[in-house]
């Protein structure tokens, strides 16, 4: 099986798409089938083209194609050229990783759509995501499978989209065996970066869909507590929308630490006394499972996306109505001031060590064998 994939999200800082490609492309090429497999990557992109050859590995090629990316889309949104294999060369199935397929050609088309909030909450997301709403029926017309990581976005892409209700595989996300391995970071150590020895940690790119300002409430609302006492670390990259309001919370009682590279980013989370996570929309939430396993409790928004991911144990997390930081600040309290029961800490990391990569891959692989029958 000869596949090409998009490979476009590995390019810059990788947010949570890009660990998406960058985790699934080495779990993949063992399981083509066939003798003559092979793996293409490609990125259709001026921008930042020569990283993709050093972020692929071993025995995946590279085929990139120097087109701006803007260009592209607005062909794709109108038209049916240029085409992948036009541009890239023979292929059974080309993989759009990042909701846009491109007229596949003589290829079968895959498609992955993360998640609908272009389509349920468009005032949270940015101006690029808001021209999904023309881009993805598009790639939902040309694809024969449509990947999914989580059923609850499943479900809503069969609700809105009838017509690809027939084709879709869901492909849950996956926890690197690294994480299993990352220590507890001592004192020192986070000293070194600014960081308190206790913290509530929120990850994740900081944009209006995480409902960072309900969290931000939630803080206000336990001025005064042992709790509210805990500093809250914000980890993650600055997306786009309102600044956030930190009036009425004390100095150094919130710590932004931008965009940090993986292996600090498992460290910081295996030190985190509780993970917060307040989104009102997700397509899988991969903090979650990655503060499992490392054994971190977790208070999140009660989505369907949420109780899917972890499961039905009250220990591994608590659930409160998204937007309602009463509820957040009172779970939060409850987190910070009650011990961990015993055994619930592995708990989490054996419920977090049902999903990984490999996982992911082969359900791809079943994707790509769909594609071609």
């Amino acid at each position: 099986m000869l596949v090409g994939l998009d490979a476009t999200p590995l390019i810059g800082r990788r947010t949570g798409i890009g660990r998406y490609v960058g985790q699934l492309l080495p779990e993949l090429l063992p399981l083509l089938p066939g003798d003559r497999s092979e793996l293409i990557a490609t990125a259709f992109t001026l921008r930042g083209r020569g990283e993709l050859a050093g972020r692929l590995p071993d025995g995946v090629a590279d085929r990139s194609r120097a087109v701006p990316a803007r260009l592209l889309h607005e062909a794709w949104g109108r038209a049916e050229l240029p085409t992948v294999t036009s541009l890239v060369g023979r292929l059974d199935v080309f993989h759009g990783t990042n909701f846009v397929l491109p007229p596949p050609g003589r290829a079968r088309g895959v498609v992955t759509v993360h998640d609908l909030a272009y389509l349920h909450s468009p005032s949270t997301v940015s101006a690029a995501s808001q021209r999904l709403r023309r881009l993805v029926p598009r790639a939902l017309d040309r694809a024969a499978v449509v990947c999914t990581p989580s059923r609850a976005v499943a479900d809503e892409l069969a609700e809105a989209y009838p017509a690809a209700s027939g084709r879709i595989e869901v492909t849950p996300l996956g926890v690197g065996a690294e994480w299993a391995d990352t220590p507890v970071p001592d004192g020192g150590w986070l000293a070194a970066r600014g960081l308190p020895d206790r913290y509530v940690l929120f990850v994740g790119t900081i944009e209006p869909r995480k409902m960072l300002p309900t969290l931000l409430a939630a803080k206000r609302a336990l001025r005064g507590t042992t709790a509210g006492d805990v500093p809250l670390v914000l980890l993650g990259p600055a997306g786009w929308g309102p600044q956030l309001d930190l009036t009425g919370i004390p100095e150094g009682q919130v710590v932004f630490t931008g965009y940090l590279e993986d292996d600090e980013v498992r460290r910081i989370v295996a030190g985190a006394a509780v993970l917060a996570f307040p989104s009102a929309a997700e397509g899988f939430g991969l903090p979650l499972l990655e503060a499992f396993a490392v054994g971190v409790p977790v208070v999140a928004s009660d989505l369907p996306v949420t109780r899917e991911v972890i499961g039905d144990d009250p220990e591994r997390a608590t659930l409160v109505p998204p937007g309602d930081a009463g509820a957040l600040a009172e779970a939060l309290r409850e987190r910070l001031s009650t011990p961990d029961p015993p055994g619930a800490a592995d708990a989490r990391r054996t419920w977090a060590r049902r999903f990984t990569w490999a996982r992911t891959a082969a359900a791809t692989v079943r994707a790509y064998e769909r594609a071609l029958s």
